[in-house]
């Protein structure tokens, strides 16, 4: 082996290894929480090892097949944090007050037309 084939595995072996500690305390994030959003973006940075892993998978073994697997991985770790993060923020909505001095305690709709108070 070469000099530069020696430093690329070496240099391939701690970018694994430090991927696997990632998961590793990715893992204690998932589970020690505190809240789900914490979880969420636990979730999220675990698909980004999981592409990270198939990446350097696929350079030790010189071999381009897992570059479309990690492009339709990337692309659902982005639509599931997007739908996570709009569930969330559905859930996490405070409840209008009655009786307020806003739009909708006036009885007037989102486009300010007179209407039945809600």
């Amino acid at each position: 082996m070469t000099v530069p084939e020696t430093v690329d595995r070496l240099l391939l072996t701690a970018a694994v290894v430090v991927i696997v500690v990632a998961g590793a305390l990715l893992l204690a994030r998932i589970r020690l929480g505190p809240s789900m959003l914490d979880r969420a973006i636990a979730l999220d940075v675990g698909a980004a090892l999981i592409i990270a892993g198939l990446g350097a998978k696929s350079a030790f073994a010189r071999d381009p097949f897992y570059f479309p697997i990690m492009l339709v991985l990337a692309f659902l770790g982005f639509t599931g944090s997007v739908g996570i993060a709009r569930f969330i923020a559905v859930r996490d909505r405070p409840a209008r007050r009655r009786g307020g001095t806003g739009p909708a305690a006036k009885g007037h709709g989102r486009d300010g037309t007179e209407g039945e108070a809600r």
